[in-house]
């Protein structure tokens, strides 16, 4: 009776396991799959980039075919040629979609946090806003690297520099001695576009050393932050920022 029991209940547990559905595992996003999302984005802002990615691929094609008449190895020089003319195509798009990314983020508050995302290595940065006026939408955004602490503006400068005075005291309280970088995104006159954000924090001068930024870093978590959502970061792969995230 007792083996009839246990035969049974191993039958009941075989088949509760093979009657459990099974998880799919999620599907691999291919590169070419990539590559037509970032060219369907760009395309919808930028109507003219099929024929950059046209004039580069054909003019690479000519300068090969070109030396392969003069070497007289047509079909290798072609052979060699269609590779790297298609990787000009290639960088072309993502030099357009990055730009098409900008020009769809801009103007949304936390534009230059996304920016700053696409900053990889020297640089840390706070998700939130350090500093945010309510009834103007002007933000603050604070980052740390070698240069120092960096101070990062959305809004025009008359009126971010109540906010910029503000945090200076904060921190001057708390670092006393550390470079403070105020970097103002925008398009008006002393500002730095957008587009142009990551490339001039990243030429900042070192001034701190690897030890001193940790140090810097671990005085930065006592100061508090200011929750507010911030479209994701700049990604030529990616068609839409975060709508839900800004309502």
């Amino acid at each position: 009776m007792a083996r009839k029991n246990s035969d049974a209940t191993a039958t009941g547990v075989a088949t509760g396991a093979q009657g459990a559905p099974k998880q799919k595992k999620p599907k691999k996003v291919r590169w070419y799959h990539q590559v037509f999302q970032a060219y369907k984005m760009t395309y919808e802002r930028d109507r003219k980039v099929p024929w950059f990615m046209l004039g580069v691929f054909v003019a690479i094609m000519v300068v090969a075919i070109a030396i392969g008449l003069i070497w007289g190895q047509v079909v290798y020089m072609t052979i060699i040629g269609l590779p790297f003319a298609l990787l000009g195509a290639m960088f072309i798009l993502a030099r357009r979609a990055e730009k098409a990314q900008y020009a769809q983020i801009e103007g949304q508050p936390g534009a230059s946090r996304a920016a700053l995302g696409t900053i990889r290595r020297g640089w840390s940065f706070d998700d939130e806003p350090v500093a945010v006026d309510p009834k103007t939408q002007d933000l603050v955004f604070r980052g740390l690297g070698r240069a120092g602490v960096l101070l990062v503006t959305e809004g025009p400068p008359t009126r971010v520099k109540k906010l910029i005075d503000a945090e200076q005291r904060k921190l001057n309280r708390v670092l006393s001695g550390v470079p403070v970088v105020v970097v103002q995104c925008g398009n008006a006159e002393g500002q730095v576009p957008l587009a142009k954000l990551a490339r001039h924090v990243q030429k900042l001068k070192p001034k701190l050393t690897k030890a001193e930024v940790g140090e810097v870093g671990k005085r930065l978590t006592a100061l508090g932050k200011i929750r507010m959502p911030i479209p994701k970061g700049v990604d030529p792969n990616r068609a839409r920022p975060d709508r839900k995230g800004m309502r």
